[in-house]
């Protein structure tokens, strides 16, 4: 594909734990590394700052837990607009951000990684209600014009696919969304998909509240 950059390093601390190079990366490392070489007395207070770095990093994208036990799924959408402007006209407004020039605005949510003629390895930045930034990579394909196929590499949760589908209609076009999110570990892991995939679904209907509102302005 031709790939034109890196991406940035990831560590493996524990099996089935990697965490990125970022602050609260590095904060979820060094109680890991803290708790490697205490004492029986000093647990606690690493156990709070280890819970509270875990937290954080699964909350942000820092930190990527893929244990493959006790793994729960659940579906992502459906989720659909309809948009009074040519199929093609959507299709490249979705896929302007990751392979044509970004907008300062567009620049601050998605950063390109590595770039090829029809697939991109791109981190999204999403805030989040508590002031966070959550960090996500993924691979993203274009199928143009009909489907656009999305896969989490590095995230709060293990397992993520997606589809943006865009079918012809008379009155133009209908943008479709939908995919599937997993965790790990049993009850814990179904609680845990459920919360990360409600926030997904929120920000993916504000993404096609935008196109859809682009398209129209430019068709």
């Amino acid at each position: 594909l031709g790939w034109s950059h890196r991406p940035r390093p990831e560590s493996e601390v524990l099996p089935g734990i990697t965490i990125d190079d970022g602050p609260v990366g590095l904060t979820f490392g060094l109680a890991v590394g803290m708790g490697s070489r205490v004492g029986l007395g000093n647990w606690a207070t690493i156990g709070v700052g280890f819970a509270a770095a875990c937290y954080l990093g699964l909350v942000t994208g820092s930190v990527s837990l893929d244990l493959r036990l006790g793994r729960r799924e659940r579906p992502l959408g459906p989720h659909a607009v309809d948009i009074q402007a040519p199929r093609e006209l959507v299709f490249d407004i979705i896929a302007q951000p990751y392979l044509g020039r970004q907008t300062h605005a567009q620049a601050e949510k998605i950063r390109i990684l590595e770039r090829g003629t029809d697939m991109v390895l791109a981190a999204h930045y999403t805030p989040l209600s508590t002031g966070l930034v959550a960090r996500t990579v993924e691979t993203v394909r274009f199928y143009r014009p009909e489907r656009v196929d999305f896969r989490l590499v590095h995230g709060p949760v293990p397992h993520v696919v997606e589809q943006f589908l865009l079918t012809e209609q008379h009155t133009g076009t209908r943008l479709e969304y939908r995919g599937t999110i997993a965790a790990d570990l049993w009850a814990a892991g179904e609680w845990w998909a459920d919360r990360v995939g409600r926030q997904w679904e929120r920000v993916v209907a504000g993404s096609f509240d935008a196109i859809k509102a682009e398209a129209e302005r430019r068709a």
